[in-house]
């Protein structure tokens, strides 16, 4: 086999490694070598021979090729809004990022062979909680959504902002949500969650991130609480909740499940926007959630089967221009980014080759 002029690189071997979330001993094992000696190979401290690099390379469903591209880097903390549940392991988090970080590689190429919706999200630092409404607002204005009515597609707003929306298969379902703040940002969404409306409220959440903590290293409870607010204020605009939101001493759940399924927003982030306008005072919005507990509806609410559950399109789009201009072309793109199939299938949800698409997303414009 042809060595590559480029050096081996640990660091590329370590984002493989955790990309199949192998720990150092579960790869030592899976190539025949101690956990001391994988972690020399990822500090550089040690260079692996041809037949050890092949063998590195099969075990994690990558080419040879991978260990030595430079132009794959890994993500910082200041690039990553990782919100996780109370029992994640940050083994899981390492995952989440790794592919997120070869996923972005694909992307880029992606990038110089298709033209892919422009990156518009504002750069909006925001602190009080005016500063956060303003910049929800600021943001449907520029976007063309409007400041009266619900938002019929969230991912759709993401993805024509230039977002990737994905998920990823293992990880999505023990993290709430994760985006990276990168060239073009990526958004990975839950697949535990049945609810289509707290779907919607996740990808807000992480749009406020984009939008607001640019540069800012997040994860902490008042940025949480920002990209909550944020999320809140972008679905349903507080100038309309005001007028809407049926007041009372005492809640009337029947109009708030109408405006539920109006602005396609689950019962519990109405009661929470209320109180953060003011609108309820903390007794009732306590008791409100007693209320969604005591009625089994802390999970699940009534009403969640009529709100429909919406899908990523532009990344599958992409590909599928991208192989009906040339069948193989998605095998090619896999192959000049390192991946064996499996680890393509891995970070983007599509296997190669992808079927040919019968419709070319309006979206996406072929550049050959």
């Amino acid at each position: 086999m042809q060595r590559s002029e480029k050096p081996f690189s640990g660091g590329q071997l370590r984002i493989a490694r955790l990309a199949n979330c192998f720990s150092l001993d579960e790869m030592g094992e899976k190539v025949g070598v101690t956990r001391q000696y994988m972690h020399q190979l990822e500090s550089g401290a040690k260079l692996p021979n041809q037949e050890m690099e092949e063998a590195l390379a099969d075990a994690t469903g990558v080419l040879s090729r991978f260990f030595r591209l430079t132009d794959l880097a890994p993500l910082v903390p200041e690039q990553c809004h990782f919100r996780k549940q109370a029992t994640t392991p940050q083994m899981v988090k390492s995952q989440a990022l790794a592919r997120g970080t070869i996923l972005g590689m694909v992307i880029d190429r992606l990038d110089t062979m298709l033209s892919l919706p422009p990156v518009s999200f504002p750069n909006i630092p925001a602190q009080s909680a005016e500063d956060i409404e303003r910049a929800a607002e600021q943001c449907r204005i520029e976007w063309g959504l409007g400041l009266t009515g619900p938002i019929t597609n969230i991912i759709r707003v993401a993805e024509n902002c230039g977002a990737i929306v994905s998920h990823f298969e293992g990880v999505s379902e023990r993290v709430d949500a994760l985006s990276m703040d990168r060239k073009r940002p990526l958004i990975c969404r839950s697949e535990a969650k049945p609810a289509a409306c707290r779907l919607r409220f996740d990808i807000a959440h992480e749009i406020g991130h984009l939008v607001m903590h640019q540069g800012v290293q997040t994860g902490d409870r008042e940025t949480e609480s920002q990209a909550h607010r944020f999320a809140g204020a972008l679905l349903i605009p507080r100038s309309v909740f005001v007028r809407e939101f049926p007041r009372s001493r005492y809640l009337n759940w029947q109009n708030l499940e109408v405006m539920k399924l109006r602005w396609k927003v689950s019962l519990s982030a109405i009661i929470h926007r209320a109180y953060d306008l003011q609108l309820i005072g903390a007794d009732q919005y306590k008791r409100a959630y007693i209320h969604l507990r005591k009625t089994g509806q802390s999970k699940k609410e009534r009403h969640d089967d009529y709100i429909q559950r919406e899908e990523p399109e532009l990344l599958e789009n992409a590909l599928n221009v991208l192989e009906n201009h040339q069948s193989g072309s998605v095998a090619r793109l896999a192959v000049s980014t390192g991946l064996k199939n499996e680890m393509f299938k891995l970070v983007t949800g599509f296997p190669v080759p992808m079927s040919k698409a019968h419709s070319v997303a309006n979206n996406v414009v072929n550049l050959f």
